[in-house]
């Protein structure tokens, strides 16, 4: 098994339960983990043979642009679209925060974070 991670993947995106933030919108900061057989490509060299980390973050960056009230939605959606499209993926770990969250504090992020894993 080997582990791939994605940190830090920025996005401006419309979610919250406030009407303001479907308007607004706000910066969002996502980490991906994910763990798959990595022992091919290791041999290989191929990319064919591996997860490929740009499709995670397509799939990423597609999900957080989808309005959802609440954080773990869109994670759920992040999750089931990665087992679904690849099958090589047997555990996914997952943080999606919202920057500077409108709560009436001084907050730096509010996250989220799932780990779920192929059944």
């Amino acid at each position: 098994m080997g582990t791939i991670k994605l940190k830090n993947i920025r996005t401006f995106s419309y979610h919250g339960c406030l009407v303001e933030e479907s308007k607004i919108g706000s910066d969002y900061r996502v980490d991906l983990e994910i763990k798959a057989d990595l022992r091919k490509s290791m041999q290989t060299d191929e990319l064919a043979d591996t997860v490929d980390y740009v499709h995670l973050n397509k799939i990423v960056m597609e999900e957080m642009a989808i309005r959802s009230k609440l954080l773990e939605h869109v994670a759920q959606r992040i999750v089931v679209r990665t087992f679904a499209e690849l099958p090589e993926v047997s555990r996914i770990k997952l943080s999606v925060a919202k920057i500077n969250p409108p709560i009436g504090g001084d907050v730096a992020s509010v996250a989220i974070e799932v780990e779920e894993y192929r059944t």
